[in-house]
C-alpha cells in the first residue's frame, strides 16, 4: 500500500500487525455482514498514521476490496490516508490528531456503561484502543487516563504500541517517564508483553477481558518495521526512517522485504490462500456468534416491549415529544440561566441525555440538569453527568466518543474564553459530522472583573469559521448560536436538539439581558424565526433608512438605541438578530435579501472583533466591535468605556449615514 502510493507510514504498521490480527480474529465481536451492528465491540485507532494496519485487517475480515488497498491514499478511496469514519466498512472513528483516538473510545466505554445500566449487560461489550508512543506523550493522555480510571471503565483494554521510535526521533530522546507506573496511579490495570509475540498478545487480552474493575493498558514492546531488511538482506528494523516513509525510499530495501516476509515483490497484493482459508472459518464463527446474541436481544426484546422500544428510540436518535414552551423563564434573565431551564426539563424528559462539565457546574449553568439528575461515579453510572474536572479537551473529545458510540445525546460545557482548549476536537467533530452539543458560557468582555484572560474577543470569529467551512456532505460543518434573550435560548435548544448531522454550540450570557420586546405578545413564538439564522426583531416600518445588526447581548443594546433614532433623527430603523451567519448564509437568496435589503445602509455591532459580523456587512454599512484584548473592571464601566452603549450606537449611526 505504501510503497504504491509512495507516501505514507509502514514502519508503525509493520510492527502493530501481531497484535491487531490476534484481536480481530480471536477476540473481537463483529458482524461479518453488518459491520454497524449496534452491540459490537469497538476498535479505536489512536495512531491513525498506521491506517495501513486496519486497512489490510479490514480486508482480511471482508470490508475492503483488494482494490481498496490498491488505492490507499487516492481520490476518494475508502483508504484514505488517516482512516475516516465509517461504521459501513468498520472504521469507528477519524484519527489523525494524536491522542484523539483513545479519547474518542473512552467516550464510547462510557456511553455502553450509560446504556448497560439501563437496559441489561446482556448489551455489555468491550471497546478495543490501540495507541501509540505519540497518543501517550499528548497531553489529553492526562485527563482520559484520570477519569478512565477514576471510573473503573473495565470495559476499555488498551494496547499501548511501545515500538519506542517516533517520526523524527527514538523515544528515548523525549521522555523517560515509567508509563506502567503513571497509568497505575490513574488506577488502571497494566501488563507488560512481547507485542510480537502471539501467545503473550493472547494471553494479555484475556487477562485484560477478565479484569472488569478497571481498564486495562497492554503495553506491548514491539518492533517498529518488523521484518524490514536491506538489500543485502541485514536488518532495517527498530530505525525512524521506517516510521514516516515508503521502504523504497528508506535505506530499506522494499523488494528484499517483501520477499523476507514471505511475498512476491512482482505481486504484493494478495491474500495466500491458507490465510483467506483461516479467515473464512473465523468470520463464519463470528456468524454464529452474532446470530446467539441476536437470538438473545429478541427474547430480551419480547420481555421488556417498553424498554426494547425505547432502546430503539435512542439507538435511531430520534427525540421523545416535548414542549420546551412549558419551560418557565425569568425575565430580563441572563442567557445562562435560561440554558440551565431548559437542562432541567431535558433532564426530565430525555433519558439518554449526558451531560458534562469541566468544573464549572455552577457557573456554566448546567447544575439545571445535575440537580435533576447525579453525576457518574465509580462503576455508578445510573446518573447523567459527567463532572470531567478541568480538562476541556478531554471533555469535549469524550463527549465526542459517546457521539460515535451511538444511543445517547452528549452535552458538555465551559467558559467561552476556554473553547480554545477544544478547537481541535472541534475540528474533528466536525470533520465526522458527529452531534455533539457544545455549551460555552461567559460569552464577551461583559464577564468584567475576571480580566482579560476570562473574556472572549476572538472567539467567536474562530467559530463562526467553521460554519463557513463545509463537511464532506456538503453543509456547513458547525453551527453556533449566540440568543439575544431567554426567548432566543429556548428556541435555540430547539433547533440544537433536532441538529443530528454536526456538532452545534450555544454561546450564552453570564449578566442579565433585557428581554426583546414583541409586538405580538409571545416572544417566543417570535423567537422560533431564529431556525433562519437571522430574523427581524424590531421595526416600525417595512421602509427602513437604516438596519442595525446583532447577536447575543448586543441586540438589546441596538433596541435601546433605536427610538432614539428613529424620534430625534427621524430615522426609520430595523433591528436584526442574527444569532447564526451560518445559518442564514444557507437560507435563500430571497430571504437573505429580505432581511438585509441591499439598498440599506446596515451597522453591526459585536462584543468581538469585527470580523465576526463583517460578513453581512456591504460596503454601505460598518460593524463596531473591539480590536483589543479586554481589561478587568465590573462590566457596566466596561460597557461605557468600549463604547457600547446606545448613545454610541446612535453616534456611530448618525456618522456612518453622513458616509453613505
Amino acid at each position: 500500500m505504501v510503497e504504491k502510493a509512495a507516501s505514507g507510514h509502514p514502519g508503525g504498521a509493520m510492527g502493530g500487525a501481531d497484535f491487531i490480527h490476534i484481536l480481530y480474529s480471536e477476540f473481537l465481536n463483529f458482524d461479518p455482514d453488518d459491520a454497524a451492528w449496534p452491540f459490537r465491540d469497538r476498535f479505536f485507532l489512536d495512531p491513525g498514521h498506521m491506517s495501513a494496519m486496519l486497512y489490510s485487517q479490514l480486508t482480511l475480515c471482508g470490508f475492503l476490496q483488494m482494490d481498496d488497498l490498491k488505492s490507499f491514499r487516492q481520490w476518494h478511496s475508502a483508504t484514505a490516508g488517516h482512516p475516516e469514519v465509517n461504521f459501513k466498512i468498520g472504521i469507528e472513528n477519524t484519527s489523525g490528531p494524536l491522542g484523539l483516538g483513545h479519547a474518542f473510545g473512552a467516550g464510547a466505554a462510557i456511553a455502553e456503561r450509560f446504556l448497560a445500566t439501563r437496559f441489561g449487560e446482556w448489551m455489555q461489550h468491550h471497546t478495543y484502543i490501540y495507541i501509540s508512543d505519540g497518543g501517550i506523550q499528548e497531553e489529553i493522555s492526562q485527563g482520559v487516563g484520570r477519569i478512565a480510571g477514576y471510573l473503573g471503565l473495565g470495559n476499555i483494554i488498551m494496547f499501548y504500541d511501545a515500538n519506542d521510535v517516533q517520526l523524527s526521533t527514538k523515544v528515548g530522546e523525549v521522555t523517560s517517564e515509567d508509563t506502567k507506573m503513571k497509568y497505575e496511579s490513574w488506577h488502571w490495570h497494566v501488563i507488560e508483553i512481547d507485542g510480537n509475540d502471539e501467545n503473550q498478545i493472547r494471553a494479555a487480552i484475556k487477562t485484560c477481558q477478565a479484569q472488569t474493575d478497571k481498564p486495562s493498558l497492554i503495553i506491548g514492546r514491539t518492533i517498529m518495521g518488523k521484518g524490514a531488511v536491506k538489500a543485502d538482506g541485514s536488518s532495517h528494523e527498530g530505525e525512524v526512517e521506517t516510521h514516516g516513509k515508503p521502504l523504497g525510499k528508506s535505506k530499506a530495501s522494499y523488494p528484499e522485504t517483501i520477499k523476507n516476509l514471505g511475498g512476491d515483490p512482482e505481486n504484493p497484493f494478495v491474500i495466500f490462500p491458507e490465510v483467506a482459508a483461516y479467515y473464512a472459518e473465523i468470520l463464519n464463527e463470528k456468524r454464529k456468534s452474532v446470530a446467539a446474541k441476536r437470538v438473545l436481544f429478541s427474547e430480551w426484546q419480547t420481555a421488556h416491549p417498553e424498554k426494547a422500544r425505547l432502546l430503539d428510540q435512542y439507538l435511531s436518535g430520534e427525540l421523545p415529544k416535548l414542549n420546551l414552551a412549558s419551560v418557565q423563564l425569568a425575565e430580563n434573565d441572563a442567557t445562562r440561566n435560561a440554558s440551565s431551564k431548559v437542562l432541567g426539563y431535558l433532564a426530565e424528559n430525555v433519558g439518554n441525555m449526558i451531560v458534562s462539565s469541566a468544573d464549572l457546574s455552577n457557573s456554566d449553568m448546567t447544575d439545571g440538569f445535575l440537580k435533576k439528575s447525579k453525576a457518574f461515579t465509580h462503576h455508578d453510572f445510573s446518573g447523567a453527568f459527567l463532572q470531567a474536572g478541568v480538562s476541556e479537551l478531554t471533555m469535549a473529545a469524550l463527549c465526542t466518543g459517546m457521539a460515535l458510540h451511538g444511543g445517547v445525546i452528549p452535552v458538555c460545557a465551559t467558559f467561552f474564553a476556554f473553547s480554545d482548549y477544544m478547537k481541535p476536537v472541534l475540528r474533528v467533530a466536525a470533520l465526522m459530522e458527529q452531534p455533539v452539543k457544545f455549551i460555552w458560557t461567559h460569552d464577551a468582555f461583559r464577564v468584567g472583573e475576571d480580566g482579560p484572560t476570562h473574556q472572549p474577543i476572538e472567539q467567536e470569529a474562530q467559530l463562526r469559521l467553521l460554519e463557513k467551512l463545509k463537511n464532506h456532505s456538503g453543509k456547513a460543518s458547525f453551527v453556533a448560536w449566540r440568543p439575544a434573550d431567554s426567548a432566543e435560548t429556548v428556541s435555540a435548544w430547539e433547533v440544537m436538539l433536532n441538529t443530528t448531522d454536526r456538532p452545534s454550540g450555544i454561546i450564552l450570557s453570564r449578566q442579565n439581558i433585557k428581554d426583546i420586546p414583541d409586538a405580538n405578545g409571545n416572544r417566543l413564538a417570535t423567537s422560533s424565526q431564529l431556525s433562519k439564522g437571522a430574523y427581524t426583531v424590531y421595526e416600525t416600518s417595512d421602509d427602513a433608512d437604516i438596519i442595525l445588526l446583532a447577536n447575543g447581548s448586543e441586540v438589546a443594546t441596538l433596541i435601546e438605541a433605536a427610538p432614539v433614532l428613529e424620534q430625534k433623527h427621524k430615522l426609520r430603523v430595523r433591528v436584526v438578530s442574527v444569532p447564526s451567519e451560518g445559518v442564514f448564509r444557507a437560507q435563500d437568496k430571497h430571504y437573505q435579501h429580505s432581511i438585509l435589503p441591499k439598498d440599506v445602509p446596515v451597522f453591526g455591532l459585536t462584543a468581538g472583533l469585527p470580523v465576526t459580523l463583517e460578513g453581512l456587512i456591504r460596503d454601505n454599512g460598518c460593524v463596531f466591535g473591539l480590536s483589543h484584548f479586554g481589561y478587568s473592571a465590573p462590566y457596566p464601566v466596561l460597557d461605557v468605556k468600549f463604547g457600547f452603549t446606545a448613545e454610541n450606537v446612535v453616534n456611530q449611526v448618525i456618522e456612518l449615514l453622513k458616509t453613505v
